[in-house]
């Protein structure tokens, strides 16, 4: 222990000066261990990890005989910039603001220069900030008025979890509709699932877009689906809802719904309804009554599963995929 200016050095005397702050303290201990290693500020700063330029700065500043040398010093402006404006300005600001209490200082520069004030943007703002210092402008409370749409519960359908596992065909098949417009005044709904494993896609076209056209759909998918249906996942829309919903609890279908606009959650089967547009609807020459147009539907539906090649599948067929991932399985249950 070192007596330097009749003051205990070391770490025993941080004892005795409680009025020192944590950060004081922690560079009384530099000053210290500095004297202990015979000044040594280069062992001192490693053993520290602080910079030399902060150390010599502190050294600087240390007085053995004022330990209040070691205190943060104020870094308050020693010059403020005083007010330029004058009071009835303020009163102008004030008075305009509480008028339109959402209203920013973009807004009521406009309105001050149609009064009359030689004003810029940037000093409305800064009285408005001085007027909410003061204590003189304050927001108005929210009045709990709610303007959102209100959702109602969904009975059955939920959130995916984080933890859901998509691994095999039929963990997920995403569905959504498009609206395809053939001619000025027709409009009609193109159904479309795809799974997000094999990428193999069903399509069916409904003159309306319903809870009851949708249930229709869901036959239509598990017929044509070469695997089992596990998991769904579908939009917010009201024809996914309902019947819909209540139809895929009655099958043991788990029904996973998206949070409102995120579309790119269902990107498999968005992207799907951009490869039917520009393949199918854009270049065939299709019938414009429901059945012949599901027809046409279905032949190009077994084009796109068993003879398109796909990049996403290293070009393979989804039956192609489908077949490798039997033959996988069967050779792993013969090991």
């Amino acid at each position: 222990m070192h007596i330097v200016s009749g003051r205990l050095r070391g770490t025993r005397c941080l004892a005795r000066v409680p009025q020192l702050s944590k950060e004081a303290r922690l560079r009384l201990k530099w000053m210290d261990y500095y004297q202990e290693r015979r000044g040594n500020a280069r062992l001192t700063c490693r053993h520290f990890d602080i910079s030399p330029q902060t150390f010599y700065r502190w050294k600087r500043r240390y007085n053995p005989g004022d330990l209040k040398s070691l205190e943060g010093r104020a870094r308050r402006p020693r010059r403020l910039r005083k007010p330029t404006w004058s009071v009835e300005l303020s009163q102008a600001v004030l008075h305009i603001r509480e008028q339109y209490p959402r209203w920013g200082k973009d807004k009521l520069v406009v309105l001050l220069q149609e009064e009359g004030w030689g004003v810029s943007t940037s000093m409305v703002g800064r009285i408005l900030k001085r007027l909410k210092e003061r204590g003189v402008l304050k927001e108005p409370p929210r009045n709990g008025v709610a303007t959102s749409k209100h959702r109602h519960p969904r009975p059955y359908a939920i959130r995916k979890p984080r933890d859901y596992s998509v691994r095999h065909p039929g963990d997920l098949v995403q569905v959504d509709t498009l609206d395809v417009r053939p001619l000025s005044g027709m409009v009609f709904k193109h159904f479309t699932a795809r799974d997000v494993v094999s990428r193999w896609d069903v399509m069916e076209a409904h003159t309306r877009a319903t809870a009851a056209t949708a249930s229709r759909f869901l036959d239509t998918l598990q017929q044509r689906l070469p695997f089992q249906l596990r998991a769904l996942q579908v939009d917010g829309g009201s024809e996914f809802a309902a019947g819909f919903e209540a139809e895929c609890q009655r099958r043991g279908i788990r029904l996973f719904v998206l949070p409102p606009r995120s579309p790119k959650l269902n990107g498999c089967v968005e992207r799907a309804h951009r490869t039917h547009t520009e393949e199918f609807y854009q270049v065939e020459d299709f019938p414009l009554d429901m059945a012949g147009l599901n027809q046409a539907l279905r032949a190009w539906e077994r084009t796109y599963n068993t003879i398109r090649p796909h990049q996403a599948l290293g070009y393979l067929t989804p039956q192609q995929y489908l077949l490798q991932c039997q033959k996988r399985k069967e050779d792993v249950s013969l090991m």
